[in-house]
């Protein structure tokens, strides 16, 4: 409901603001919004020839192409004049991210179809771990911590072994493959929830803690950063890891709390001991290499282990092949069942990806978002609050609705400001410590078609604020 709720509250508030615009000449033309690209430039007026200035009517009829650019500069977008058809179109700055029709259109060629192929994959991956019997080894080994963490699971369901291996994608930064094990988790959890309708206690759980972001290795964050020519591109992981590492846990407290957790059982201290101390052995041994070092390592290391984990499951699997009989099927044909059913999900969730991703979509191209971004930051930098941090605001502002434009906004800020800038490192540490809320409750609780979130979404946007203020305070102190 209340999910329901913000999208109808973004959709129509977007909509209302791009009419108002519109009349009252704040906009020109509204087809950007409709089917304009990101980073296209913005039409801005209209004019015949003769109503511009000499110097620029002269320009243009001089130029080959009867275009002319003012304002080239690193900060300023181009103001462009283009005469054709007897008019000189103006454009000015740039589109902040795909109109409502190619929205549509990149959903599905550009996110679903591909996210269907790694689902597919995957699940059919899967399904070769639980009739080969590997799911259950795992769950029966794992069950004894998950069950104090989620205590409406059954001991040794097969839900725990999911979790498991989604948990340690995102720790890695492996999303193409953590997503289609957390689809799978939120389908098993689905079976033994009893309102299915409503999100179940271990449902939340596991979404708070899989938005929370835990994240080990920033690849993608180190690779933004060595393209900007970061002297350290590495630098900003150890913030990063403690930043999500907070966030987990405000993200496991908040809802423990909530659920009314034991939090003094042995096996989860102990559990969350054995995390912990996993986490600063491999800061403290990355710590120590040198550049390239670091480079070499956080390259390889997610794709070795997700190589580990592709050939654990066919060798596992091969050298269980009596259970395959026995189910009166053969390996390959069980990765086929279960690839069939990972698309069968993408197809499942494709509406509840679209329907966020377009609302968004009119958030960001109707200039809400930039006015309550600007308001937030003028309202910070009369605070005290250092500019240098409020220039990174945008990117934890963004966030929450779309890993891209936020992704955006942090590209944005190493070229502005420089890899190296207090502005930079924070807006990567904002862009590694936590999820796209919306689309992640969109994408998993679509999955299961669950109505009512209850108290996830409010809980995961508390985490966000909580990832946030860490990331500030962290960022200071490294840098």
């Amino acid at each position: 409901m209340v999910l329901s709720r913000f999208w109808l509250v973004i959709f129509i508030s977007s909509i209302f603001f791009i009419v108002v615009s519109l009349f009252t000449a704040n906009t020109y033309t509204i087809d950007s919004v409709l089917n304009g690209k990101k980073d296209d430039p913005v039409l801005v007026s209209e004019k015949y020839i003769d109503q511009l200035p000499v110097f620029i009517k002269d320009s243009i009829k001089k130029a080959p192409d009867q275009t002319m650019i003012i304002n080239r500069d690193t900060l300023n977008a181009d103001t462009t004049y283009v005469y054709k058809n007897k008019t000189v179109k103006i454009y000015s700055g740039l589109q902040k991210s795909d109109g409502l029709l190619p929205t549509c259109k990149s959903t599905l060629v550009d996110l679903i179809l591909p996210l269907i192929a790694y689902l597919a994959f995957f699940c059919g991956l899967m399904e070769l771990l639980i009739v080969s019997g590997a799911s259950g080894n795992l769950a029966k080994l794992l069950s004894p911590v998950f069950v104090k963490v989620f205590p409406s699971i059954p001991k040794n369901h097969p839900s725990i072994s999911y979790m498991t291996l989604n948990f340690a994608a995102n720790f890695l930064g492996l999303d193409s493959a953590a997503t289609p094990f957390g689809l799978k988790a939120m389908e098993s959890l689905q079976e033994i929830n009893p309102d299915k309708d409503k999100a179940s206690d271990a449902q939340i759980m596991f979404m708070c803690l899989h938005a929370s972001g835990l994240t080990l290795i920033a690849t993608s964050i180190i690779g933004y950063r060595a393209a900007a020519n970061a002297s350290n591109p590495a630098d900003v992981m150890l913030p990063c890891i403690i930043t999500s590492f907070i966030g987990t846990i405000a993200a496991f407290l908040i809802v423990g709390i909530k659920q009314k957790i034991n939090f003094k059982s042995a096996s989860l201290v102990i559990g969350l001991m054995v995390l912990i101390a996993a986490i600063i052995g491999l800061l403290m041994y990355v710590n120590h290499l040198d550049l390239i070092g670091k480079n070499y390592f956080t390259s390889n290391l997610s794709g070795l282990i997700l190589l580990a984990i592709i050939a654990f499951t066919l060798v596992f699997s091969f050298f269980h092949e009596k259970k395959f009989k026995d189910a009166e099927t053969t390996v390959f044909d069980t990765f086929v069942v279960g690839a069939n059913n990972g698309v069968k999900t993408g197809v499942t969730i494709f509406p509840y990806v679209l329907g966020m991703l377009v609302a968004i979509s009119l958030f960001r191209n109707s200039g809400l978002f930039e006015i309550i971004s600007d308001a937030i930051g003028f309202i910070f930098s009369n605070m005290g609050v250092s500019k240098e941090i409020t220039n990174a605001l945008p990117v934890a502002m963004l966030r929450p609705f779309s890993s891209a434009g936020s992704r955006g906004f942090l590209i944005d800020s190493m070229n502005t400001f420089g890899a190296d800038s207090l502005t930079a490192r924070l807006s990567s540490i904002f862009q590694c410590s936590a999820e796209s809320t919306f689309y992640v409750i969109a994408v998993y609780f679509g999955s299961v078609n669950i109505k009512n979130t209850r108290y996830a979404l409010g809980t995961m946007l508390l985490v966000d604020l909580i990832c946030v203020i860490t990331a500030i305070f962290v960022a200071t102190w490294f840098f």
